[in-house]
């Protein structure tokens, strides 16, 4: 049984950990369904990890620690049955009426933008990134009220800012993306959402045919640190080193972040389920955000100057337990004996 998705009366701000997750947590919570941050990251099996040398991102190889852009949105969706409105646009000023029109309404709204136009972004954060997340809660005059979970505090935006915000070119370009919760089921079925959503990624990470994906694409990952020993122009070993640190740690959740809110997810699940192995696997995941962050602080001291060579060999073993370590949890996980 399903029933109408109604705004809470008083919009309530939530800080989160990651853009998307909080968007989505925050935002069906203020239409009156209780969805821990955790939850939705995990229940869309959104944990991951992919290194592509051959796909560019300002000019190096493309890497990540999650899933792409909208697959939380739609996970969570899917997997709780949560009936969402999503909608991309091809018309701008069709877009920003629609945003309008339902703020009027009192319905806050998630929304894909670029972090280049967002101008509550201090400097040095405003790349040209177009998968973020946010909520829109309100509008005065010329200017939204953005609930942005990476803040303590709603912020605001001009209205030709958060245009060019959902408008935006370039790789995961929004085209307008726009969502909404419409229905809410009464009821939801965790055990079988759990299973669904923790068997689906170990089935991923542990696949074995391409290099660049899960547990094999970490170990590519690692064994570029090796290969850098050879190359003679320090410049590039520091740009490519300074892009790991940028992409694993500084911007955005990161990969122990995301590795911490798998954990508590996993620790969630528990509670519901009572399975002695999701305790088991969520500390595991614990202890692997640990080792991410180890990695990324010896390649941060090279960039901070805090020493004149990384260690490559170092950095390449790190990497390399990291891997060690996630495939020992999926396996873990896989092995799960659902009641």
């Amino acid at each position: 049984m399903m029933k109408p998705a109604i705004p809470q009366k008083t919009y309530t701000h939530h800080q989160g950990g990651h853009c998307e997750s909080g968007t989505v947590s925050s935002l069906v919570k203020n239409y009156g369904f209780d969805l821990s941050e955790p939850m939705a990251f995990g229940i869309s099996s959104n944990i991951g990890f992919v290194y592509l040398p051959f796909i560019k991102i300002w000019g190096r190889p493309l890497l990540a620690w999650r899933m792409i852009p909208q697959s939380i949105v739609r996970g969570v969706q899917k997997r709780l049955g949560i009936r969402l409105r999503i909608t991309t646009y091809d018309n701008e000023q069709e877009a920003m009426e629609e945003l309008d029109r339902l703020l009027d309404e009192g319905r806050p709204v998630g929304l894909q933008v670029s972090i280049a136009y967002l101008t509550y972004f201090l400097g040095n954060f405003r790349i040209p990134f177009n998968g973020h997340m946010t909520i829109v809660n309100g509008r005065e005059g010329d200017e939204y009220v953005v609930s942005d979970p990476l803040y303590d505090n709603p912020a605001r935006v001009h209205r030709d800012d958060l245009r060019k915000a959902r408008f935006a070119k370039g790789p995961n370009a929004p085209k307008g993306f726009m969502f909404y919760p419409l229905e809410i089921p009464e009821t939801i079925d965790y055990k079988k959402a759990i299973k669904k959503a923790v068997k689906h990624v170990p089935f991923m990470m542990l696949q074995p045919m391409f290099p660049y994906y899960g547990i094999l694409g970490i170990k590519t990952f690692a064994r570029k640190f090796r290969k850098l020993k050879k190359d003679p122009d320090r410049k590039r070993v520091r740009a490519f080193i300074s892009h790991v640190v940028i992409f694993q740690e500084e911007q955005g959740t990161g990969g122990g972040g995301f590795r911490y809110m798998y954990a508590a997810f996993l620790r969630e699940a528990y509670d519901i389920l009572k399975i002695p192995d999701l305790l088991e696997a969520s500390k595991k995941f614990n202890a692997i955000g640990d080792m991410w962050r180890q990695a990324a602080a010896t390649c941060g001291k090279f960039i901070q100057g805090k020493t004149d060579e990384v260690d490559l060999d170092r950095a390449a073993d790190l990497y390399l337990e990291c891997a060690r370590a996630e495939k020992e949890a999926y396996l873990l996980l896989k092995k799960i004996k659902w009641k």
